[in-house]
């Protein structure tokens, strides 16, 4: 049988995973690119996605003691000039609002001369200051503490290299904020977010990933402390799917954040803010697709289970239509992964095989087939997208109906874990951690020009001792790996007892970090 997408990432051709992804992103009908360069459309079955990752992690979100709100798309330039770090950190990416009206001037629609702003505005990029100025009205003691708020927004950092969903210059996020009394409870706050990331992920996602604190050079602009979940592509490449940040004093003070503590004393707030956006969803193609389309993890997937009716135009297509609709009540009245199953019948007018194609290629983790020997006989024929080809057939299975719907969950439940699994065992053997020399790195990893940066051939990542180098020999340590295209992705939480010597300066090392090409 055919594949469904033509485009392989297998080796031997250059251009074969990006190729492959935007095949994945067009054929599985997630997104599409807007009028505006580097925006995207999200689709209904890509949005659809979204809002199960949304609603799955907006509970875990809540269970922190955290509430929703929402803060304004536009904020005074002034707020950023409070914070320099942080201002530099996005000066680039900003998109700034100068007039409010457009005037038509020798024919042409232009910004009115009379219509400038007093002050420009920034459409934002993040909302630490906005949410700071927020926070110093809303803080005046100690027992106002710890404040945790989220929002679920978009915001815009005008991107120069786009490409749907793992970077645009728009996209849509959910930013976490918080204030507390003391160190301690805010890098607290920052920790428990990165372990929520870690675990939706997992759990969720399907998408197993190394948790960890990234290095000087990668904080975020204005941190004290920044801790990330990197994920390996099936290129090899590293993702970084989430990001906590510990923020010190320093957005407290730029913003006047302070609190009258129990005794008396006005004190500073120690704030945290954490963040992921639909790049998930890029990470989530990246992890699980493969030749024949997209594979959704159950506990993201729109629709989990959908039923195909083999219809001919004859007599018996009433009957097998009934046999479709009671089979799709049934399953919609189970609970798997701790929801009701999403079960949906496609009685579109179309080709039965192109139906079962175009599911095949959004990935809907249960795709089943019926006809008249189905309903006749009681049965009913599926097939697994985790487990679609045998070599290069189609498999399909057959289970009694009544045994089919009350096995759905476990099934669900077995094909996220299998995804996992699957991506889990790729990761753990390509983390390479015996090079002990920046020589040895340089060698495994290969010189890139430009244009073979994207197209290289599939390398892991190498896990090794790091010394902490700061300053001038840090900037080094970035230079020579920004020759190889390479950068510092984090320190794993989870370390070693002991150390050999840093493989960049030769000093005794204090912690072992993953080193790989990124997106």
């Amino acid at each position: 049988m055919q594949r469904a997408l033509s485009v392989s990432r297998m080796t031997g051709n250059k251009s074969t995973f990006p190729d492959w992804y935007q095949a994945i992103v067009r054929e599985a009908d997630m997104a599409e690119s807007s009028p505006v360069r580097g925006s995207m459309i999200i689709k209904p079955w890509g949005y659809g996605v979204w809002e199960r990752i949304q609603q799955t992690m907006d509970r875990r979100i809540k269970e922190m003691g955290v509430d929703n709100a929402y803060f304004p798309l536009f904020i005074p330039l002034g707020f950023f000039a409070k914070e320099a770090e942080h201002v530099d950190g996005f000066a680039k990416e900003m998109a700034v609002v100068t007039h409010h009206r457009l005037k038509s001037i020798d024919g042409k629609l232009q910004p009115d001369p009379d219509a400038k702003l007093e002050e420009p505005l920034i459409v934002r990029p993040t909302s630490e200051t906005i949410i700071g100025d927020a926070f110093s009205r809303w803080v005046k003691s100690y027992r106002d503490l710890p404040l945790k708020i989220n929002q679920w927004a978009n915001v815009v950092r005008w991107e120069m290299r786009t490409r749907l969903f793992l970077r645009t210059s728009e996209f849509l996020w959910q930013e976490g904020h918080t204030a507390h009394a003391t160190r301690e409870d805010a890098l607290a706050s920052t920790l428990l977010a990165l372990e929520m990331y870690r675990e939706f992920s997992e759990n969720v996602l399907a998408m197993p990933v190394v948790a960890g604190e990234k290095p000087e050079n990668e904080r975020f602009p204005g941190a004290d402390a920044t801790y990330s979940i990197e994920a390996m592509m099936q290129d090899g490449k590293a993702l970084q799917a989430g990001t906590s940040h510990y923020l010190g004093t320093s957005f407290s003070r730029a913003q006047n954040i302070r609190y009258q503590s129990d005794s008396g004393e006005m004190e500073f707030c120690h704030t945290s803010s954490w963040g992921t956006s639909t790049r998930m969803i890029g990470g989530v193609i990246m992890t699980h697709g493969d030749d024949d389309g997209l594979r959704l993890p159950p506990a993201i997937a729109p629709r989990q289970i959908v039923i195909v009716p083999m219809l001919r135009g004859k007599e018996e297509d009433a009957q097998v239509l009934a046999y479709a609709e009671g089979l799709v009540k049934d399953l919609n009245a189970q609970v798997a992964l701790g929801e009701p199953i999403r079960a949906l019948l496609d009685v579109k007018d179309q080709k039965s095989s192109d139906k079962r194609w175009n599911w095949v290629r959004r990935g809907a983790p249960v795709i089943v087939e019926l006809g008249p020997r189905d309903a006749a006989g009681g049965q009913v024929s599926f097939m697994r997208r985790d487990r679609l080809r045998d070599g290069d057939k189609v498999k399909s299975q057959a289970l009694a109906r009544d045994e089919f719907v009350a096995e759905a969950p476990a099934l669900l439940a077995e094909i996220q874990q299998s995804l996992f699994d699957e991506a889990k065992a790729r990761l753990d053997a390509n983390i390479r951690s015996d090079l002990t020399s920046f020589e040895q790195v340089a060698e495994y990893f290969g010189q890139l020009s430009d244009e073979d940066e994207e197209t290289s051939a599939f390398k892991g990542w190498v896990r090794a001792p790091w010394s902490r180098p700061t300053g001038a020999e840090l900037d080094k340590v970035v230079e020579r790996l920004k020759a190889l295209k390479l950068t510092l992705r984090n320190a794993p939480s989870q370390q070693p007892a002991s150390f050999g010597p840093c493989v960049f300066t030769g000093a005794p090392g204090v912690e072992e970090i993953l080193i790989g090409r990124s997106y």
